[in-house]
Order: structure tokens, then sequence, then C-alpha cells
């Protein structure tokens, strides 16, 4: 065939129109070609040259610096011209289909347009990014060109005659308009920058966030290409895969994107809301729903508008592929109509290709708009939420109106569902548009039948709904038996020694177990709801082809019922059923948000303390300032006057800090004062100490003063306006970071003062013992303290403060004596007194008393006597004669103690140091075997380093669970449903006869009975997988030994139980599902379209290699990243909890402000995790979706060109295509559910590392019948050449130690903290490792004996008071064996018969968990008359009075003495006084 420019026939006719003839048209369509050839020339050389000099910009990201004006304009524009310019092509090539020679001026021109127009965006890309604009001025003279060559044709075929009715003429025009803006751009660019025709040129500076090289997360600011391809995230992606990602790695957000920056703009919509509406609830639901969508409504319009343009052009598969199947032919004439041109088949492959290019890069966008906007708002709410929190009333949280765990709710999922609302909503415009239009073209391809298809479908719809509203209620029901299930979990492990030393596990064994059967039936029905929702999802389709097929056949018996049609409404059909299956997720999705709105605005409007705060400053800054102005001119007046009294008047306003007058505090409204008739005076510079017996509101009176209780009457007055006030609280309360941070407390360090607290707390071998020493983390992970070592640290910030106030509520409580005396000596007298800073001190230690300069004695929440101690001795005789007694016993203690124990102090503390040492070594090694062998993730740096490939073996022990029968169903059935589909599909694509409809028909209803087999059999599989597997760990756990809870953070277990069973129990079935759908439908499609078109088999081959090594790079970007963002999202919560724990100490210290930043920082750390995950997703999606797009090419090229040379049939052809959309839409989904299951089964790995645990020996060498059943019922011990120690590759702790105690003795021991006191204790009941000697108790060697046998005969009293949630009864019954006369009678012998009969209910009086809602004091005795409860002949008490005051101990030692009179008695103590009273 000849080739030629304007083809080789004699009369070229290339512009034959009716009757006229432009005889100039091939040289006009020459002249077209000059300005693109002018610009390749022109350009090729500075691009390559630019490429070469890019690196001199090095202060910013060069390649994203975006600062011409109508940048994006631009990038718009030049889309739509090369759009506009293949049409042209496309357009050309089809004009000149028949003719004997080719005509190149027809397409030619419009080819070299199309790679000018790419030339020219990436030159304009390079010069901007080089910030080089004079280089500009190329474009401006290659537009000028183009736009006069262009008008020029376009005159022309209007002079000619040439109208709209011609393609040609239509494409023409267009490109006029575009070259004509894109002038106009150029131009613009010009005016604004000033680079040429200007004397001086406008000077642009990058912004702040491009200037900042930590600024990593770039989707702001690259150009339209790369936004919608997110090629920037390449970089990114690439060096995931070479080295792991970190906070480090993803850098910071754009200051744009931050929590403080969303929060601003969040606060000011309230505002505006409080201004517009002035109503009296600012706070209310509507109003933040207003102010929500005023501060983040716009970025919401943008992603609506991209949802529904993709929408929309998500309709052009169907319609495309009728076309393709319809017009397999090819037309060839000069000029062609719109409408001939959109009949060629090549052509609708083109577009239809386009058409999905553009579909899938508007809905990636709407996604990540909507879910940007999403995390914004997130932040925003969350750092909304903790300013709330800082502003908090106390009694809120001690009221239990309002909790830690609702606060963290709050946080955790409220927001969260806030976000995903906003993720979702864009579908609340779309969907309706996509449904109209969908049911309009089926109504346009199949007439009234398709009506009846879609009225199915509608109709399913509420079904579909009802079925997700039921999933969501059983969701709801499992939610809270697995809160109750993890409440008691945890119960249960925080207090497990407790309970081996009780031998109670087999009751919270049960009780768990129970709780889990309520959990297993609400999972039953999820997973039946799940099952009919998968089954609904796959099955209706299906049934509303087969109803819709079957009526059209009735109705139009002898109509042609093509392929076209046929494979048309099956993709309309899917289009449609996506979104009234989305219409469930979306209205739940809203329901929730409304609900989420409604708490949040009932916590927003909850009561503040900075309204009282501020009234008692105003008061202070007011009246008070002019009093203390009267006070000083007084002070003037009476030097003068030598008045005496006015002096000392004077002299007590000036020196007092702070004031009560007349003061009656609460803790609630309408509760009853739980601090009356307080008038009391703290002297400035002075150690003030406030005594009296538990219970009697010393803690309240503290937090009385510093504003955190309710007043009901009184004032309040500081000396001058409250400054930082070192606290430190009675439970200890730390920071989740090392213990240098804790005692410093966002202080600058200051080493000498810190070495000298540390001195003071006695801190230093605590420090030395630890793997990292100071640096070491501790709180919720890494170590756990003792209760004395958090007590000293807590003790310690208040030290290192450098405030001139500091408060301290009881932090002798937890110390020895010898600790005590030191730190009173070292720490409170020397390093506070001697700096004559403002002390107050709330105690127990009465020896201490001499050395307060005021003492405030309380009872029963007032105040019994204020004054010095030489005051109250002559005051309150009977009163100071009771301390007195007191007194001594304590000094007495002191000095016994200090003579026994000196020579030994070094000895002992170098003996603890080298055990703990050799402990915390061997913990190290346990924990890397731990990683090693059960991949234990919690740890972030080991999180980043698991790099593995995918976790096969994980994912073959959780099929192994479900067992031998579940496993084979399941794998059949999913198979046999995917033929069957296929054979649907193949059927219909060979429908010719009647006999093909009942075939048809038939395949359709196995297909929907194979539907439900494979819903039921998936969810029926998780099921079996969930009970073996939580049964398994529960029992593993429950009967670990001891050591196992002390090597392993109690928060990795718990993490087993909650986290790692969720997955298993919801999200493992749910992903196996979707993966097996989505890799079949790939499968299937694939193997479909390879047998209509072999020839596809070849560009499959590089297709596969792309979607290889595309998945390869994102699985592990992806992993690293939710792991990422699973890991910042655990410091955030941490941080709110934290701060609602600690929130009297800060703002006692008044570092709201150090604390709102850190805030700031997690969430952005959260944030930016959450963003990148988010953009790596869209990566992976767009790019799965383009390669889904180019299978839809190949197979529609493939098709038609066999379809036309190779006879092949035209259904062949639309099942083809059908196909190849199927892989378009499911391949992303068979990546991303690749990458959830990697993720997911590392929960599986995690419990299976924790099953191979060993348990405890529970079994004897003595039966039941050998052991008397009154055993031990005298309560004589032998201990015989006893050597004990905590494992076998650790030091003994305990070294041949020999004694004999007779029955009903009283024995005390004491020692030093570490000289093995409490392992003594322990031996007893088998708990540490005995390998050398033995204990004999009443003739029966305890080594024979069954441990449950054995701990259930004997009773302990720990240091730490346990009590669990529930009631008074169960927390001294749980067994369920005594009377209430029993229990009453060892509540009046623990001294709290009377406050247990001031409760309601008495006995049956609520326990909250950790019996927060009673003092440490009382808590103490409730685990006495536990112990008094079981009657056992054999008493342990260790260190069991740590928490009382000395009067309380003093009567109970008394009581003790008298009822176990005939009991043997072994009291463990630091306190020689309490030894010394049972000897």
């Amino acid at each position: 065939m000849a080739l030629a420019f304007c083809g080789d026939e004699g009369n070229s006719t290339a512009y034959n129109v009716d009757h006229g003839v432009l005889n100039n048209g091939c040289f006009v369509d020459a002249l077209n070609v000059v300005p693109h050839v002018f610009l390749l020339f022109i350009t090729f050389p500075i691009l390559f040259i630019g490429w070469g000099s890019q690196s001199s910009k090095v202060h910013i990201h060069h390649s994203t610096w975006l600062h011409f004006p109508g940048h994006n304009l631009r990038w718009i524009l030049t889309f739509i011209l090369l759009f506009v310019l293949v049409c042209e092509i496309a357009e050309g090539i089809v004009s000149d289909g028949v003719s004997e020679s080719r005509h190149l001026h027809l397409y030619m021109p419009a080819g070299m347009a199309f790679l000018a127009a790419i030339t020219s965006v990436v030159y304009y890309h390079n010069i901007e990014t080089s910030n080089f604009p004079k280089l500009l001025i190329a474009l401006l003279f290659y537009w000028t060109l183009a736009f006069i060559t262009k008008t020029i044709k376009f005159v022309k075929f209007c002079d000619n005659g040439v109208g709209f009715s011609q393609l040609r003429f239509c494409l023409t025009g267009l490109l006029v308009i575009l070259y004509g803006m894109l002038l106009a751009v150029e131009i613009n660019v010009i005016r604004v920058r000033r680079y040429v025709f200007f004397k001086t040129p406008k000077e642009v500076k990058p912004p702040e966030d491009l200037q900042d090289l930590g600024v990593r997360f770039l989707q702001p600011f690259v150009n339209l290409l790369s936004k919608g391809t997110y090629w920037w995230m390449n970089t990114f992606i690439k060096t995931a895969h070479k080295k792991p990602i970190d906070l480090k790695t993803i850098g910071k957000l754009p200051i744009a994107m931050r929590a403080l920056t969303n929060y601003i703009r969040l606060n000011e919509a309230f505002e505006a809301q409080k201004v517009c509406k002035a109503s009296s609830s600012p706070q209310g639901s509507r109003s933040i729903w207003r102010a929500l969508c005023c501060a983040f409504g716009r970025p919401l319009l943008l992603s609506s508008t991209f949802r529904i343009l993709a929408d929309l052009l998500g309709f052009a598969g169907p319609l495309c592929i009728s076309g393709i199947v319809h017009n397999t032919k090819i037309i060839g004439v000069f000029f062609i109509s719109s409408q001939e041109f959109l009949s060629n088949a090549y052509v609708l492959a083109v577009l239809l290709f386009f058409a999905l290019l553009l579909q899938r890069t508007f809905l990636q966008a709407s996604y990540y708009v909507a879910i940007e906007t999403g995390i914004n708002l997130r932040g925003a709410i969350q750092t909304k939420i903790y300013n709330k929190i800082m502003q908090l009333s106390t009694s809120n949280m001690s009221m239990g109106e309002m909790t830690a765990g609702q606060i963290c709710n709050l946080v955790a999922i409220d927001t969260n569902q806030l976000m995903w609302f906003f993720f979702l909503c864009p579908n609340l415009w779309a969907m309706p548009v996509q449904i109209i239009v969908g049911v309009l073209l089926l109504y346009y391809l199949l007439g009234i039948s398709a009506l009846i298809g879609a009225a199915v479908i509608i109709v399913l719809a509420p079904v579909q709904y009802f079925v997700a509203t039921k999933l969501s209620q059983a969701q709801r029901s499992t939610l809270e038996y697995s809160n109750e299930r993890l409440k008691k979990t945890n119960e249960m492990l925080r207090g497990i020694k407790l309970l081996k030393l009780y031998a109670w596990e087999h009751i919270f064994h049960s009780s768990v177990e129970e709780t889990r059967q309520k959990e297993m039936t609400s999972l039953k029905s999820f997973a039946l709801y799940t099952s009919i929702s998968i089954f609904m999802n796959a099955a209706i389709p299906i049934a509303a082809v087969l109803i819709t097929f079957v009526v059209h056949a009735h109705l139009t018996r002898k109509a042609d019922f093509s392929p076209s049609v046929a494979f048309a409404s099956i993709s309309l059909f899917h289009i449609l059923v996506s979104p009234l299956f989305l219409l469930s997720s979306v209205v739940r999705s809203t329901v929730k948000a409304l609900v989420s709105v409604q708490k949040l605005s009932e916590f927003l409007s909850s009561e503040e303390i900075g309204e009282e705060h501020d009234k008692s400053s105003e008061l202070r800054s007011g009246d008070n300032h002019s009093k203390y102005q009267a006070v000083v001119s007084n002070c003037l007046i009476c030097r003068k006057k030598k008045s005496a009294l006015k002096l000392v008047f004077c002299f007590l306003f000036l020196s007092t800090l702070a004031q009560i007058t007349n003061g009656f505090f609460t803790w609630t409204p309408e509760g009853p004062p739980a601090l009356s008739n307080i008038d009391i005076r703290i002297p400035q510079g002075q150690l003030t100490m406030i005594v009296g017996q538990v219970g009697c509101g010393k803690s309240s009176l503290l937090l009385a003063i510093l504003g955190e209780m309710q007043k009901i009457s009184g004032n309040i007055f500081w000396s001058r306006k409250r400054g930082s006030v070192a606290y430190a609280s009675q439970k200890p309360w730390l920071l989740n970071a090392t213990v240098e941070e804790n005692i410093t407390f966002e202080s600058p360090f200051n080493k000498q003062r810190y070495k000298a607290v540390i001195d003071a707390c006695s801190l230093q071998p605590d420090i030395d013992i630890l793997p990292h020493g100071d640096q070491t983390q501790i709180g919720e992970r890494g170590i756990n303290l003792s209760g004395g070592q958090r007590q000293r640290i807590s003790v310690a910030r208040a030290l290192y403060q450098q405030t001139n106030v500091v408060f301290l509520d009881d932090p002798f409580s937890a110390l020895d004596i010898h600790l005590s005396d030191h730190l009173m000596q070292e720490g409170i007298l020397k390093m506070l007194r001697e700096d004559k800073r403002t002390i107050v001190l709330v105690t127990h230690k009465l020896q201490y008393l001499p050395h307060a300069d005021w003492i405030i004695a309380m009872k029963d929440g007032n105040i019994q006597r204020e004054g010095t101690l030489k005051d109250i001795q002559k005051s309150e005789t009977e009163l100071f004669e009771h301390w007195k007694t007191l007194m001594n016993r304590q000094d007495q203690e002191l000095e016994k103690t200090i003579i026994e124990s000196k020579t030994v102090l070094e000895r002992t503390n170098l003996r603890r140091t080298m055990y703990s040492r050799e402990a915390l070594l061997k913990d190290d090694e346990e924990d890397e075997e731990e990683v090693t062998e059960s991949d234990d993730e919690d740890n972030l740096s080991s999180v980043l380093h698991q790099r593995a490939k995918m976790p096969w073996s994980a994912c073959g022990k959780y099929l192994s669970a479900a067992g031998i029968l579940l496993l084979p169903l399941l794998v059949l059935s999913q198979l046999l449903k995917h033929t069957i589909m296929v054979a649907i599909d193949y059927c219909l694509a060979l429908w010719t006869s009647d006999g093909f409809f009942y075939i048809f028909s038939i395949l359709c209803c196995l297909g929907i009975v194979l539907c439900l087999v494979t819903s039921i059999a998936v969810e029926w599989t998780g099921l079996k997988v969930t009970k073996k597997l939580h049964s398994s760990l529960l029992n593993k756990i429950i009967l670990a030994p001891m050591r196992f809870f002390e090597t392993t953070p109690l928060g990795s277990i718990l993490n087993r139980f909650s986290a790692d069973c969720n997955t298993i129990d919801q999200h493992i079935p749910a992903t196996l599902e979707c993966l097996s759908r989505s890799t079949l439908l790939c499968v299937s499609a694939l193997a479909v379209i390879s047998y209509v078109t072999p020839m596809f088999l070849i560009a499959l081959v590089p297709l596969a290699i792309m979607c290889y090594f595309i998945q390869k790079y994102f699985r592990v970007a992806s992993r690293d990243l939710q792991q990422l963002d699973d890991s910042t999202q655990l410091p955030l919560l941490s941080h709110f909890s934290e701060t609602v724990e600690g929130l009297t100490t800060i703002r006692a210290f008044r570092y709201e402000a150090k604390f709102r930043q850190k805030l700031l920082e997690y969430t952005d750390s959260n944030n930016i995790a959450s963003l990148f995950l988010t953009a790596a997703n869209r990566w992976l999606e767009v790019r799965m979706e383009y390669i889904g797009a180019c299978v839809v090419l190949i197979a529609a090229v493939t098709s038609i060109t066999s379809c036309l040379y190779n006879e092949l049939s035209s259904g062949l052809v639309g099942l083809g295509l059908t196909y190849a959309l199927m892989v378009s839409n499911y391949l992303n989904w068979m990546v991303r559910n690749l990458a959830d299951m990697e993720i997911q089964l590392g929960a599986v790995k995690r419990i299976n590392g924790l099953l191979k645990t060993e348990a405890e020996n529970y079994e004897g060498l003595l039966s039941s019948s050998q052991i008397p059943q009154n055993w031990p019922d005298r309560g004589e011990i032998q201990i015989q050449n006893l050597s004990v120690r905590y494992d076998s590759n650790l030091k003994p702790v305990l070294k041949h130690v020999n004694a004999h105690i007779s029955p009903g003795q009283k024995i005390g021991i004491c020692g030093r903290t570490g000289s093995g006191k409490s392992s003594f204790s322990l031996a007893f009941f088998r708990m540490v490792d005995t390998f050398e000697g033995r204990i004999i108790i009443d003739g029966i060697d305890i080594a024979k004996l069954p441990l449950q046998t054995l701990r259930s005969r004997l009773s302990i009293i720990l240091q730490d008071p346990i009590l669990f949630s529930g009631t008074i009864r169960f927390n001294l019954d749980p067994e369920k064996k005594c009377t209430d006369s029993m229990l009453w009678e060892a509540l009046e012998i623990a001294q709290l018969k009377h406050v247990v009969k001031a409760l309601p209910g008495g006995l049956d009086a609520i326990v909250t968990e950790g019996g927060e809602n009673f003092s440490q004091g009382q808590r103490q005795l409730f685990c006495l008359a536990r112990a008094f409860v079981r009657k056992t002949s054999i008493f342990i008490m260790d260190e069991a009075t740590a928490s009382i005051d000395m009067a309380t101990e003093n009567i109970l030692q008394k009581v003790v003495m008298t009822a176990f009179a005939d009991r043997t008695v072994v009291t463990i103590a630091v306190s020689t006084v309490s030894a010394t009273f049972l000897m």
C-alpha cells in the first residue's frame, strides 16, 4: 500500500465535501506540523541540560516546588489536549481506513502535536522545579504558533462548509480553544512573575514545609500527575523495601495537616457557632455537626465531585462492551460523524481504556481526599477532647460519672467512627446518582424486564439493611461480652499471684470461660449474619440476572437477545448492586457517627473545674488583694504603736501560704460533704503535717487546697497567685517514660540536684539493677516496679522540682522504716525545709511529728486540732498521750532496726543487686527467645525488623485448627462455586436456543446454593478456630508458673487475649473469604480471557511480572506502615489515659501546656503514619487498576482482531471483555487482602508462641485419700536445710535455712528489703523452686502434695492489697463456702464492720475495679478479712499492715492475738513492732 503525506492518488480527495474541494488542505495540515517540530527541536537540548543540573537545589524538595500561577489549570488543559489529540489521531486513522493509499496528513500532524504536548508539560515541569522562568518563553512562542495554525485550519473548514456534523470540525474547534487557553495561561505567568518584558522580576520563596527537609509527605505539593498516580511515593516504597520504616523515615506532617492547625480551624468553627446561635448549649449535637461541616466540609465536596465523576465514568464499561460486541467491523470514509466514529470497535476499546484510567484516578482521588479529611478531623477532635480533659472536674472522674475507659473509648473509637463517616460521606450523594443512571441504562438495553431485575435488587436492599443492622447488633453484643471477658482476664492476670496462693485459679478460669461462652454465642450470631451478608453480596446479582433474562426471554421471544445486550446488562447489574450493598454500611456508619457526636456533646458539656477556679482567682486578685494591702499598712501602724497583738496578726497573715475559712467540700454536687467546717492555714516556708486515721479525709484536704474538690461554701485564699505545686499523690503516678524523665518531669536536667534527689530517695540500688539504669522505660511497657519503687520515684519528682510549694500525700506508705527515715532526713528536712520551701506532708508515721512546724489533725472529715506540737500537748492532752505512745513504739523500732541491720546493709544491697541483675539478664534471654520463637511484636523496634515473607506456617496452623472435615469443604466449595460462575457466563455467551435457557437457569440456582455453602463454610471455620485457640491459651496461661508472669509484661499477655483474639474472632474469616474470592475471580478471569484469545497470554507475562513486583514492594511497605500506625496509636491512647490518671498532679504542677504539646506530637505521629498508609494503599490501587485497564485494552484489541479475522463469536468477545473488567476490579483487592492477611496471621503466630509455655506441675505424689481431711490441724512447721531460687539458672535467695515452728506459735521474720523474707513465705506455697531441703507441715512433706491441696489449706496476706470487681461477699469468699455471720465476724476482726454496714447493700455492696472506691488502708483491711475467713491453722502475713495507720494496726494486732490464739502465725515485716508484738 502506498504511503505519502497527502496520499499518492492523482487527484487528492482529502477534503472532498459535497461540491467544494479545498486544494490547500494538505498544505494547511503540513503547516500545523511546524509549531510542534519547533518545540521538539528547541526543548530537547534544554531538557537534557536541565536534568543534568537539577542537583543545585538541595535545601528544598526541588522536585515539588510548584510556584508558577495557573499550575493546576495548565495540567488539566494539557490532559484534555492529549485526549482530544488521541481522538484526532483515531479519527484520521478511521477516516483513512479504506483508502488504497495512506494519507499521513490526516493523523501525522495530530501525532506530532501529541508528542509536543507531552514535551511541553515535561519541559514546563522541569523549568518550574528548577526555577528558570525565562526559559518559558519557548512555550509562549509554541502556544502562539499552535493557536495561529490551528485557527487557520478551523477558518478554512468554515469557509468550505465543514460543520458540526463532522467530527474533525468539532475536534479542530476544541483544539483552537485549548491552545488559546494555554496561551492565556502562559501570558498570565509573565504578568504575575514578570520574568520578561519587565525590569524587575518578582522573587518568590518556597513554602516553609518545602524548606524543612523533615517534611516527607509531599502529596499537597506535587503536580497533578504525581498527585493522581502517587508517583512521589515510588522512592518511599523502594526505600521501605531496603530498610524498615520508622517515624524518622516518614518525617513530619505538613503544617496544614498538623493537629494544631486543624484544631484551630475546628475551634474557630465552634466559636462561630456560639456567636451565630448564642444558644444556651453551644456544645449540642447540631452545633458540633455544623462546626464539623464548616471546618471540613469543603474537601468533602471535592471528594464527592470526584466520586460522582468516577461513578459516571464507570458506566463506560458496560456501554463500550455493548458497542464492541455489536460493532466488530471497520468503517472508512474521508469525513466521519461522531456516531460513525463511535461505531468502530477499536475506537471503543481505546475509549474504554481511557475511561477506565480516568475513572480509577477519580475514584482513588475521592478516597484519598475523604480519608485525609477524616484523619485531619480526627486529630482536631482528639486535641479538643484533650483540652477538655485538662479542664474536667475531678469529681467526674472520682465518682465514676466518667471513667478513664470511657474517655479512652471516646478517643479511640468515637473519633475513628467520625473519621470513617467522613470517608463514607461522599457515597451519600454518589449512590443515588449511580442507582438512577444504572436503572435508566438497564431500561434502555432491556426494556421493562430490566425494571423487574432492578426491583429484585431494590426489594432485597431492605433485607440487606436488616442483615447489616443485625450484624451491627451482634458486633455490639460481642464487644460488650469481649470487654467483660477482658476485664475479668485483666483482673485475673493482675491478681494471678493471689489466685495461685489461694488456689482460686479454677474459680476465675470458670468465670472467664463463662463470659467467653456468652461471647461465643454472640460470635455465632455475628458469623451467621456475616455469612448471610456474604451470600447476599454474591447471590443477588445472579438472582437479578436470572429473573431479568428469564422475563426478557419470555416477553421478547422473537426479539434478538444478543450477547452485546446480555454482557452489558450483567456489568450494569454488578454496578447497580454495589451502591445498594454499600448503603447498609453508610447508614450504619451514619448512625454510629450520630451516636459518637452525641457522646462528644455530652463530654464537651460536662462540668469543668476552671469555672470555679476562675472565681477563686478573681476573689484573690480582687478582695484579697485589698485585704493584703490593708494588712501591710496595719503592720506599719503596728510598728509605731508597738501593739503586740496586731504584730502577731500581721505576722500570721503574711506568713500564711494558703488558708481555708469555713470550708465545706464535696465530690458530687448532690452528695454529702466529704470535708466539713474546714478552717486551716498553711504556714509559708514551713513543714505542715496532716495526720489522722484511715479514711478521715487527709488526701481530700490536699486536693481541696489545690482546688480539685467542689466547694459548697467557704473560701480558699492564697497569699499570691498559685503557681506550680510539686505534688506527689498517695497512689504513685508514673509516666510511660524513662526513670530520669519521670524524676525530672519536663524540668531542665541538673546533674548535681538529680544525684542528690536519687540519694535522698535511696533510688541508686534500684537504678543499678535496671537493665538500662535510669534510662530504662517504666510504666505500662517495660519493667514492672514494686509499690515502694514507684512511690519513691513519685516523691523524687516532687523533690527535684524547683517549686516553692511541695505537697506529699503519704509518701512513706510503701516504704520500710530505713527508707522512710532516710527520705525524711535527707529529702524532706534537708533538701526542702532548709531551702525554706513550704511542705505539706500527709503521713501515718507519727514519730516524725516533732519535726513539724504546724500540725493538722483530722477525724471523720473534720479538723480535730490545728497548731504546733506544743499547742496540742497543752490543749489536747489525751490526743497527745495517744500520739506519744505510738511515737515511742516507732522510735524503739527505728533504733533496734538500725543496730541490727547496720552491719549487713551493704551486703544486702550487693546481694539484691547481683540477684536482680541475673534475673533481668535471664529475662532478656527469654525475651530474645520469645521474639525468635513466637514473634512477639509488641516491641516497636522488633516490629520494624520483622520483615519475613508471608507467614505460611501461621496460615497452616490456622487452617489445621479447623479440623479434617471443614478444611476440604472450604476449599472444594470455593473452587466449585467459581467454576459454576464461569459456566453461567459461558452459557450466556453461547445462548442460541431454548435449551441454553434451561441450562442457564439450573446453573444460576446451583451457583446461588454454592454461594451459601461457601459463606457458611468460611465463618464456621473461623468459629471453630477461635474457640479452640482461646480455650488453649486460657488453659495454658492460668497454669503457667509465677516466673512466667514476672518475666513477661502484663500488657503483652493481655494483648494476646484482646487484640489478637479479636483479630482471629472477627477479622481473619472475613479477610480469608475476600482473599479467596478475589484471587479465584482474577484467576478464572485470566483463564477465560486466555481461552477466548490465546494471544492475550503473550501480553499477560509482562503484566504478571509488573504485578508481582508491585505487590512485593507494597506488602513490605504496607506491613511496616500498618504496624507503625498501630504502634503510634498506643502512645497516643496511653498519653490520654496517663493524663486522666494524673490529672490532679499535672494541674498541681501547672504543666497543662507541656502535656498539650506532647499530645500534639503524638497525634501528628499517628496521623502521618495513617496518611502514609492511605497514600500507600492508593499507590497500589492506582497501579493495579491501571494494569487492569491494560488487561481490558489488550483483551478488547485481541478479541476484536480475532473476531474480524478468525471468526470468533461476538458472545465470546463479550465474555472476555466482561471478565477483563472483573480483573480491573479485583486485582487490587487481591493484593490488599494478601497484605491484610499477612498482618492478621501475626496474631495466630503470637498466640502459638504463648501456647509453648510450660505449666506448673499441679500433680502430687500423694493422692487425696492419703491426705487427712483436716490437714494441717495443728500448724507445726519444720524447715530442714531449705534452699530456694526463682529459677534453675539463678543464684539461690535462701540458703540452708533450718527452723522449727511449734503449733500455735507466733513468729516474726524481719530483714531489709531484698533479704529474702517474701521468698521465704512463697516457699510454703511452692511458688519458688525449692532445689534443696524440705518443709514439713504436720508431718507431711509439702513437695509431695498436689499444688491445689497445699495452697487451699494455708492462708496468706500479701503486701499489695488486691480486690476484684464484684461484691464484698465475692471478694471475701469467692468459693461461696461461708455463711453471712462468718463474713461479718471476719469484717469485725478487720475493723471494717461499721464501714460495710454503712454501704448500701452491706455484704452485697459493689467493689469497683481494683477496689478504687475504698482507700488504700481499707483495701488492706479487706485483704486481712479475706484471710481470716479461710480459718486455716497456718496464717502468713507479708507486710500486711504497711498502708494502715498505727492506731488501727494497734487495735488490729490485739484482735489478731485473741482470734488466732490457737493458730500458727508467721509475720513478715520491715517493721519490728509488728513482729515483736506477735512474739
